[in-house]
């Protein structure tokens, strides 16, 4: 069971790390995009929500691993 709980946290942070690197990624390239077409600050918002829910939605995910593993260890 102990591997399987290692696979399933490994799993996890690989999910964490893709989500900090993709919403980072996506916002310079909403900002880029929108800086080149003219977009209004109210509609390169939307994107900068997005970016910062996968970053908070990592940021918990760090938060359940770091509990896991801390419960693992005793």
């Amino acid at each position: 069971m102990s591997d399987d709980l290692h696979v399933r946290l490994a799993r996890k942070q690989r999910m964490a790390a893709l989500l900090i690197a993709g919403g980072g990624v996506f916002w310079v390239l909403a900002e880029l995009i929108g800086s080149e077409y003219g977009w209004s600050p109210r509609a390169r918002a939307l994107p900068t929500m997005i970016a910062g829910a996968a970053f908070v939605w990592a940021l918990v995910m760090i938060w359940q691993i770091w509990r896991a593993r801390r419960d693992m260890e005793g």
